[in-house]
C-alpha cells in the first residue's frame, strides 16, 4: 500500500507583528498556515498591506515568524540559524520579486551567474545560454539593466532565479509593474518554464488571470489564509 508523500511545503500558525514608531505592534499575520504538493502552484491574493509580501519573505527566510513552522523540503526553516537559512536559500529556493532587484552594474548575464557563483556551483557558459534561450533573451545578456526594458528585467530574474534548479520558486508580485501585455507575457513565461522544470510555485499576485492559472489559491485576510 502506497503513501502519500509529504507536502514540499507547510506552514502552520505563522505569526508575524510589527513595532509602531510610535508604540505597540501591528500584526500582520495571525495564525497563517497551509500545505503545498510538490509540482502545485500557489495564488496568494489580498488586498494591499494584508501580508502577502511579508509571508513570502518568512517561507523564503528572508524573515523569522514570531511564532509558527514553517517546512520546506523536509527541512524546518524556523529552526536553522542564519548562515543555514541562508545556505538553504540559495540551494533550493528561486526568489522573482516586483522590482526585479538587479544589480545595475551587472550585465544581464552577471546578475543570472550570481548565485551560482555565490553557491561555489560550476556555471558554464552553455547552462547561461540555455537559461537565456528559456527566457527568450538570447540576444540580450550582455546588456546592462538600464538597457532593458521592465519585462526584459523580469525576465533575467526569473532566468537568474532558475539558475539554481531551485525545489520552489516564490514569486511576489511578478507583473505588478510591467504592463498588460508585458505582463501577460511573463506569466505565460513562469508557468511554462515551472512545468517544465517540474518546480513548486508560490506567486503573491494582485492579477487575478494570473492567479487564476494556479492550481490553488488562497487570500489573505485578517492575517488567516482562507
Amino acid at each position: 500500500m502506497s503513501t502519500q508523500p509529504p507536502p514540499l511545503v507547510a506552514a502552520s500558525d505563522l505569526h508575524k507583528s510589527y513595532p509602531l514608531p510610535e508604540a505597540g505592534r501591528v500584526s500582520i499575520l495571525a495564525g497563517a498556515s497551509f500545505s503545498l504538493d510538490a509540482g502545485a502552484s500557489l495564488a496568494v491574493t489580498g488586498q494591499s498591506g494584508s501580508g502577502k509580501s511579508t509571508l513570502i519573505a518568512l517561507l523564503a527566510g528572508l524573515d523569522r515568524p514570531d511564532q509558527g513552522r514553517i517546512m520546506i523540503n523536509g527541512a524546518e526553516l524556523t529552526s536553522l540559524d542564519e548562515a543555514g537559512l541562508t545556505r538553504f536559500r540559495a540551494a533550493h529556493i528561486g526568489i522573482v520579486f516586483q522590482q526585479f532587484h538587479l544589480l545595475p552594474h551587472l550585465s544581464a548575464e552577471e546578475n543570472v551567474r550570481l548565485p551560482l557563483e555565490l553557491l561555489g556551483r560550476p556555471c558554464t557558459n552553455a547552462l547561461i545560454d540555455v537559461l537565456f534561450a528559456q527566457v527568450g533573451l538570447s540576444t540580450r545578456k550582455h546588456h546592462l539593466p538600464a538597457q532593458l526594458s521592465g519585462g526584459e528585467c523580469q525576465r533575467v530574474a526569473i532566468a537568474r532565479a532558475l539558475a539554481v534548479k531551485p525545489l520552489l520558486l516564490l514569486a511576489d508580485e511578478p507583473t505588478g509593474n510591467l504592463d498588460a501585455g508585458t505582463g501577460r507575457e511573463v506569466s505565460e513565461l513562469l508557468f511554462r518554464l515551472a512545468a517544465e522544470e517540474q518546480m513548486t510555485m508560490i506567486v503573491v499576485t494582485h492579477n487575478q488571470d494570473l492567479a487564476a492559472r494556479c492550481t490553488h489559491r488562497l487570500q489573505l485576510d485578517q492575517g488567516l489564509l482562507r
